[in-house]
């Protein structure tokens, strides 16, 4: 009956409808048939991902409600992660409107707070994406204890190192002083940190890797110049961040590719493989020593300590031959169970991954929590001491805000990058993420030496495209070249040339060139190979090993950030000043 009875309006009519197919999945098979009977055609028209069509015989009617767990599944999870994250805003817009003292002040500084936590969200779960994702991707440690690592490293990174003064204008990308008023300088910082949190929103949500540093150098200089015109912009810092979008991914990409043909010419080219590796793995993870402890003294303890580039790189020194010596009995033991097969070589870099990932990601909340922190602690001040400031102080609660945010979106959005960066650019093995952090940890050291601008989140991306593009290059499809040299030579004895390629095949790198050389050397007609042959032997043939879509998608984005940033930053300055302008 209640079936039959029209409904009063449109949600309640929806209402009696998700009850009619309750009941039509708990009804007994003769009163589910009677039931399709009168109302099935109805709930098939409005609900047919709902419900499925009946089968069988007999009058049997069987129903399918996979489709129906299943959307329920992903709505719980969307669910769950959108309400933990409203959670944690309204704890803050809470907790901020218990400090302050009301008024118009107070509205400021509670929005202010709320965007704040929502821009240290973002940054989670784009940004730290970065330094857990090769780790991720290689298999050195599976996700959830990555999540674990970086929520535990970035929210300790954050308030250990975070400092306790920070830039309100990120580089230094406007004069404050050409800012009119208190006023319009918190206008401006409330609309820099909206703009640079929504496109990392929306960059999250598309899957592309973007800066968060320039995301909200874009904010702060849309919203500088809605402010106070086209001067108060310091375009050579402009033009520098612009220079970074080619020199962070070139830079990383180069020095990841370089460390990868290091492995392979010393290692995974070599007959014995755990004998090479026995003697080089221990000096690739004293090097990687030296460089993240150089890296940590000179960007991730900057704060509490001032140390330069000499002190801080012997220090280094005294570290990586500590580790060096720790690490060959290590390696010693490891090689001894396992095979003397160049995949058996990615065990060995599986430790030395988890500490980089837990390392980088220090580093990172201890720098990159001033992105969400920055702007929020610089209203702080204004509104306290009623001036605007290039410097403010970061009050514990500040900090809070930032270091809980981060961890908080790692966790519940972090997942979705953390797949783009580790897996879906290019196949990773824990050698080739060995080479990646390495390239996160040098690039920043030679960028801050030479005082060349860079990001840590291009760095880490451009070093995953390095090593994919190496691949690409020395991939040798020895399958096509068999092809083509036998077409070559159909007049001549096929055992011969399968003799030849076959011992190449089996030679190191060292043999192969010797095999080359003699070849070479032998007169024309006693050579098995041509001189094309032979040279095509020493090159590869190029395979995709890069998705190019991906590619793309990434570099658009990494372009459109600062001017996109900027454009939101400058609509959502005039939003803020028309509506709170008397």
């Amino acid at each position: 009956m209640l079936c039959s009875v029209p409904a009063q309006s449109g949600n309640t009519e929806r209402l009696r409808d998700h009850i009619c197919i309750e009941l039509y999945f708990r009804l007994t098979p003769k009163s589910a048939a009677e039931f399709d009977l009168n109302h099935g055609s109805r709930l098939r028209s409005s609900y047919g991902d709902l419900i499925a069509n009946a089968v069988g015989g007999a009058g049997m009617t069987v129903l399918k409600t996979e489709n129906i767990e299943s959307a329920i599944q992903l709505n719980r999870g969307e669910l769950f992660r959108f309400g933990t994250a409203l959670i944690f805003i309204v704890g803050v817009m809470l907790f901020t409107i218990v400090r302050t003292d009301g008024g118009i002040d107070g509205i400021l500084l509670v929005a202010a707070a709320m965007i704040g936590g929502y821009m240290a969200m973002n940054i989670g779960a784009n940004d730290v994406a970065n330094n857990v994702g090769p780790a991720v991707g290689s298999h050195a440690i599976t996700l959830t204890g990555a999540i674990l690592i970086a929520v535990f490293f970035e929210a300790g990174g954050a308030l250990i190192a975070g400092g306790d003064v920070v830039g309100t204008i990120k580089k230094g990308i406007i004069d404050p002083d050409l800012v009119a008023n208190r006023d319009t300088f918190i206008w401006l910082m409330i609309a820099a940190l909206l703009a640079a949190a929504v496109w990392l929103n929306f960059a999250t949500a598309v899957g592309a890797p973007v800066s968060t540093t320039h995301s909200i150098v874009g904010g702060v200089l849309g919203a500088g110049i809605a402010a106070a015109g086209w001067g108060i912009a310091n375009w050579y810092q402009v033009g520098m961040i612009a220079a970074s979008w080619v020199i962070s991914p070139v830079l990383g990409g180069l020095i990841a590719a370089a460390f990868l043909y290091i492995i392979k010419r010393s290692i995974t080219y070599k007959t014995d493989v755990l004998a090479a590796a026995n003697r080089m793995v221990p000096i690739l993870v004293s090097v990687m020593a030296w460089a993240f402890t150089t890296y940590l003294m000179l960007k991730g303890v900057k704060k509490l300590v001032k140390v330069g580039f000499p002190l801080a790189a012997v220090v280094g020194f005294l570290v990586a031959a500590i580790v060096y010596f720790l690490m060959r009995p290590y390696i010693a033991r490891l090689t001894k169970q396992l095979k003397n097969h160049k995949t058996s070589v990615n065990e060995l870099f599986t430790v030395p991954l988890i500490f980089a990932a837990a390392l980088l990601s220090f580093a990172h909340g201890a720098n990159d929590v001033a992105n969400a922190v920055g702007p929020l602690a610089g209203i702080n001040e204004a509104i306290m001491a009623g001036g605007v400031a290039a410097k403010a102080s970061i009050p514990l609660w500040v900090m809070a805000v930032g270091a809980i945010g981060i961890s908080l979106g790692l966790a519940l959005y972090g997942p979705k990058l953390i797949r783009t960066v580790g897996s879906e650019i290019t196949e990773l093995d824990k050698m080739r993420a060995f080479c990646i952090a390495m390239a996160a940890a040098i690039t920043v050291i030679i960028a801050s030496q030479l005082g060349l601008p860079v990001s840590s989140t291009h760095i880490a991306v451009g070093g995953v495209f390095g090593v994919g593009f190496l691949r690409e290059y020395i991939k040798s499809s020895y399958a096509r070249m068999l092809e083509e040299i036998r077409e070559h030579h159909s007049d001549r004895d096929p055992e011969e040339v399968d003799s030849f390629l076959k011992r190449f095949e089996a030679a190191d790198v060292i043999e192969k060139g010797q095999m080359l050389r003699r070849m070479k050397n032998q007169a024309a007609t006693d050579r098995v190979l041509n001189k094309w042959e032979r040279k095509g032997l020493g090159r590869v043939h190029r395979v995709e090993l890069v998705k190019r879509n991906l590619l793309l998608r990434i570099v658009a984005a990494w372009l459109i950030t600062v001017p996109l940033a900027a454009l939101l930053a400058a609509m959502f300055f005039f939003m803020i000043r028309g509506m709170l302008l008397p």
